[in-house]
């Protein structure tokens, strides 16, 4: 069981000078998700950047619980594209702690695709190799930018008994996305033009 936590207060954040965000808070407890909304270009993808300490937010803090606490998934999905989707998540393993990645291919439905390799998969295929990467490393706080993009309906229920899964375990989510996340309860955070 995880005991997660994350704080952010005041948080300001600008991209090529122009200001994206200001006095962004909130507070994320054991078990709590955050969707994070809002109109293009207003900083949603930066936000989660400064979340997982790739980029300094103009001024404000962030705190967050215990160590290698986080698990950032961006735009892109950090998959070799000639190596087959088992070589792919093996090395995610191997890199974090030799997890098997038996139970993370059943899980996100890929168990018939693990021999083929990535850059023949399709967009959605692609996108649930990715995520599951995320049950292979043990992280508290799991920091995605549109986990869901690409996902027909059945593999987005899928990711949303991952995410239910992982809040139950006391771990957090935050996601930045347009679309609904299945039926977790899911505070949100709108973010609007600075």
């Amino acid at each position: 069981m995880f005991n997660a936590s994350l704080s952010v207060t005041d948080l300001s954040a600008s991209r090529g000078g122009f200001a994206l965000f200001e006095s962004v808070s909130f507070n994320l407890k054991r078990g709590d998700a955050l969707r994070v909304t809002g109109p293009n270009g207003t900083g949603k993808t930066t936000l989660l950047r400064c979340l997982a300490g790739l980029i300094l937010p103009d001024s404000g803090a962030i705190k967050i619980s215990g160590e290698n606490s986080l698990h950032y998934l961006g735009h892109f999905n950090a998959m070799k594209p000639q190596l087959t989707v088992a070589e792919n998540l093996n090395f995610w393993a191997a890199f974090d702690d030799g997890k098997s990645i038996v139970s993370a291919l059943e899980t996100m439905n890929l168990s018939r695709l693990k021999d083929l390799p990535f850059n023949v998969l399709s967009s959605g295929q692609k996108r649930r190799v990715a995520l599951a990467r995320l049950l292979l490393s043990p992280r508290q706080i799991w920091l995605l930018d549109e986990p869901t993009v690409g996902l027909d309906i059945v593999s987005s229920t899928l990711v949303e008994a991952m995410f239910s899964a992982h809040l139950a375990n006391g771990g957090n989510v935050v996601a930045a996305t347009h679309t609904p996340l299945g039926t977790a309860t899911w505070q949100t955070l709108e973010l609007q033009a600075a």
